[in-house]
């Protein structure tokens, strides 16, 4: 198994670096290249859902992400001790019937010695947005990046 820096216990500068690397992931939209920052027997719980393993999540993503279109996500580190980091995020994306949505949500992840995450659970709800409202476009410019998101 190969370690997936930085790893904990995390101090603000890595715990920053984290939230950073999950947000760059999840905007490539790529459910593998995603799943490969968990481990092969993480624990899920988004939303209403709950799923167990790499394989999983693979499907989970897959599904999300065929809903999500044009998905475009932005995290902030909320919290953190130990091998645990609490986030909170907003992504915004339009269904497949061109609603555009802006979803808010709270993560709290638990990571093994290697830096895998072990569990996610996050909580999330959605507000129906028009394209005009949109704020997030894309992956986060260098300038922005460890700059606090706006609420509203």
């Amino acid at each position: 198994m190969s370690a997936r820096p930085p790893l904990p216990p995390f101090t603000l500068d890595t715990a920053k670096q984290k939230v950073q690397a999950a947000e760059d992931a999840w905007n490539t939209r790529d459910p593998h290249k995603v799943s490969l920052a968990y481990t092969e027997d993480s624990r899920w719980r988004n939303r209403d859902t709950f799923v167990t393993g790499r394989d999983a999540i693979v499907e989970l993503l897959t599904r999300k992400w065929e809903r999500e279109r044009e998905y475009a996500l932005r995290k902030e580190l909320w919290a953190f001790e130990g091998d645990r980091i609490a986030v909170r995020f907003q992504y915004e994306s339009h269904d497949t019937g061109g609603q555009w949505w802006r979803s808010y949500g709270n993560e709290l992840w638990e990571f093994d010695a290697h830096g895998l995450m072990s569990r996610r659970e996050a909580s999330i709800n959605d507000v129906p947005i028009q394209e005009s409202e949109r704020r997030i476009f894309g992956r986060r410019p260098e300038a922005e990046r460890g700059v606090p998101f706006p609420l509203r």
